[in-house]
């Protein structure tokens, strides 16, 4: 196994729950370095952050989309965070609320220093959704690295995976990362971890900054 895998894994293994932020204000000191992971809700961001930190439990999952309603973050060490970002898209939710959701969600991506990249998840039976698009054109008009996940590919057939990977590669700029993923049988997941060494672990005594290549 070669070092940066080793690394990446201990530390995605080290993870433990730190706070769960409902506004601006509750935020930990900016500095460091931090992943932050979205989605749209019951598109699997749970599953995925508990398999990809080797935990069973970690990120809480619920039957109930929508259920999550702050920023999580999970420590991986003193300046190394995972932040699991609100779900978005489900109908149910008050307007009110998902304004305040949109806001939580926008303030923190546009100025948190420390972010190094964002995780869109995405069921691969429904990739691109309106708001799916519309977090990934916002990150790329702000040089944000970007990377796009399709969950649940155990749930399609080896061809179907294929199609529907392709398509949302046709669908985004070239140097955005798009894979597959299943929890349930770890599909995709060392080329996840690749994502997450090379944004979390790469250049350490540099902050996170932007890049103008997102995905890179």
């Amino acid at each position: 196994m070669c070092q940066s895998v080793s690394a990446i894994r201990h530390l995605l293994r080290q993870a433990e729950y730190l706070i769960s932020v409902h506004n601006r204000s509750q935020l930990p000191p900016d500095r460091g370095r931090e992943v932050a992971i979205a989605g749209r809700s019951n598109a699997g961001k749970s599953s995925l952050i508990n398999r990809l930190c080797h935990r069973k439990s970690l990120a809480r999952t619920s039957r109930t989309p929508g259920r999550t309603r702050q920023l999580v973050f999970f420590r991986l060490d003193e300046d190394r965070h995972l932040v699991d970002l609100p779900g978005y898209g489900f109908a149910r939710v008050g307007g009110d609320l998902k304004r305040h959701w949109k806001g939580l969600i926008q303030g923190y991506l546009e100025k948190r220093q420390a972010l190094a990249g964002l995780v869109i998840v995405m069921d691969v039976r429904h990739p691109l959704k309106e708001g799916d698009v519309e977090l990934a054109n916002w990150a790329g008009s702000r040089g944000l690295p970007l990377h796009l996940v399709l969950t649940k590919a155990d749930k399609l057939g080896r061809g179907k995976q294929n199609e529907a990977l392709l398509w949302v590669r046709k669908q985004v700029d070239p140097e955005v990362g798009v894979q597959l993923f299943s929890a349930t049988n770890g599909q995709g997941l060392a080329e996840l971890e690749a994502v997450m060494s090379n944004w979390l672990l790469e250049r350490p005594d540099q902050p996170a900054g932007r890049s103008d290549s997102p995905g890179q």
